[in-house]
């Protein structure tokens, strides 16, 4: 027998109807990928964890006021998204560059089983290169390469999440990747000059 899991918005449903323990479903459902946005908005496990966790108790306060025009997970993303850039514009100083590998250098390189140990290690050099070139990414353009690359929004997604037209996201997204290429290929150029 094949049970169907609730979609998001019968999940809602309930927990307006009085149901709250059903909330915890949507936190399993859509924690994981809260904290990895978090985390790469934020370069801190510390901070992210705190936001994700605010993010998700606003959103269970503020339920009420959840129209359903986008999917649940967008508007989670938004509340955290928010309380990302508030945190950021606070902070001093540079973030911490995350460490572990960037899921979108994966789709840029090719992962060739093949490959011998010189150029796995050339591949683990640039993928640290491109995900230190995307911290250093102005905010927006740093998002938007983060939410459609690692978090797979679409565009109207990301525009409602950062609440800025589709046409801006395009734009950011169009930027990003340009300065995103530039910087590495000159880091990578860099590097063989040296050499």
């Amino acid at each position: 027998m094949h049970i169907v899991a609730d979609s998001d918005r019968q999940i809602v449903e309930k927990v307006r109807s009085g149901n709250s323990r059903t909330y915890a479903l949507l936190v399993d459902r859509h924690k994981e990928r809260a904290m990895t946005l978090a985390l790469r908005l934020l370069g801190s496990k510390e901070e992210a964890e705190e936001l994700v966790q605010d993010a998700f108790l606003r959103a269970y306060k503020n339920l009420d006021t959840f129209r359903g025009d986008a999917k649940f997970s967008t508007w989670l993303y938004r509340i955290l998204y928010n309380l990302c850039m508030t945190k950021v514009t606070r902070r001093k100083g540079k973030m911490e560059h995350l460490e572990e590998e960037d899921r979108m250098t994966k789709t840029m390189l090719v992962d060739d089983e093949e490959i011998s140990i010189q150029e796995r290690i050339e591949h683990e050099e640039i993928t640290k290169l491109v995900a230190t070139e995307i911290e250093s990414l102005p905010e927006k353009l740093k998002t938007v390469i983060l939410l459609f690359y690692v978090q797979d929004m679409s565009y109207d997604e990301m525009s409602a999440v950062m609440n800025i037209p589709v046409g801006s996201v395009k734009t950011y997204l169009h930027r990003g990747r340009n300065m995103l290429r530039q910087r590495v290929l000159s880091q990578l150029k860099g590097e063989v000059s040296l050499t």
